[in-house]
């Protein structure tokens, strides 16, 4: 496995008390590298699922002073023409790395009872690895064009749509994955283009990692939702309608990557009729 972590001093006791380690910690350099150390442990079978020594789980994740938050629409667009535009876009891309690593961990801690096969912690924690990668390459394109993480300000939506199914293992999937994952398979394809148009070589490399991995980790969702819906007898399109319809503000906005959806295992028959749903 590539991009392998750095030891980060903690004592690991066991797989939930890692993530909730990793979740916890502020600094970023630290979480990263706590998050792919405990996925490399559990892998290699050295880690229990949990202890009774595992901290509690907190409510959000830690975070650096930066950057700010605000709402989404305060969060300015600018053209990828300009060096500024590529780096306010890769600030947003890491932001959502950022999001995408602790909502891995926090699928691991907080479902860490629920009576799944521990494949599925197999699945949540190479997903939280790769996150990881993605969130430093990023971080590392952004250094190197003279910016970094937390220059400027970024939005809070993603952890608060998976806070609000936070009880709910079944909408958690349906939410995060198939609609947030699934986002960035539709939307990518045409950034590494610009990215290409642009010159900008080096930051279509990094959206072309992403990309793949992002594949893998829509077809891991997919993969469980469908377990959970075949294993409670519920149809599985039907269900990810209602789940979405009760959890997730907003309609699903196509253009949509019908075929890399596809081969996720997230057929049209999921999503093409919440194109105009909202729950307000």
């Amino acid at each position: 496995m590539t991009d392998a972590p750095q030891p980060s001093g903690q004592k690991i006791v066991s797989l939930r008390g890692g993530t909730i380690e990793a979740i916890t910690s502020a600094d970023l350099d630290r979480k990263t590298a706590l998050t792919q150390e405990t996925a490399t442990r559990w892998f290699e079978r050295r880690l229990s699922l949990r202890s009774p020594l595992d901290p509690p789980l907190p409510d959000r994740p830690g975070r650096p002073d930066k950057p700010e938050l605000v709402p989404p629409k305060l969060v300015e667009k600018r053209s990828l023409h300009t060096v500024k535009g590529r780096i306010a876009l890769l600030h947003a891309i890491a932001h959502i790395e950022l999001n995408a690593v602790d909502l891995a961990l926090d699928i691991v801690a907080r479902y860490a009872t629920e009576p799944v096969p521990h494949s599925f912690f197999d699945g949540w924690m190479q997903v939280a690895f790769e996150e990881a990668k993605h969130f430093r390459m990023v971080r590392n394109r952004l250094r190197e064009l003279g910016a970094d993480y937390g220059d400027m300000p970024a939005h809070d939506g993603l952890w608060q749509a998976a806070h609000s199914t936070r009880n709910d293992l079944t909408a958690r999937l349906a939410v995060v994955p198939l609609i947030l994952e699934a986002r960035g398979l539709d939307v990518t394809p045409a950034l590494q283009e610009k990215m290409r148009e642009t010159g900008d070589l080096e930051t279509a490399d990094v959206l072309n990692v992403i990309y793949t991995d992002e594949k893998g980790h829509v077809a891991i969702g997919a993969k469980w939702f469908r377990f959970l819906c075949a294993r409670e007898k519920r149809d599985p399109a039907a269900t990810f309608q209602q789940l979405v319809r009760a959890n997730f503000r907003g309609a699903l906005k196509p253009p949509f990557n019908d075929l890399a959806r596809a081969e996720a295992g997230l057929t049209p028959s999921f999503y093409r009729t919440l194109t105009s749903t909202s729950s307000g």
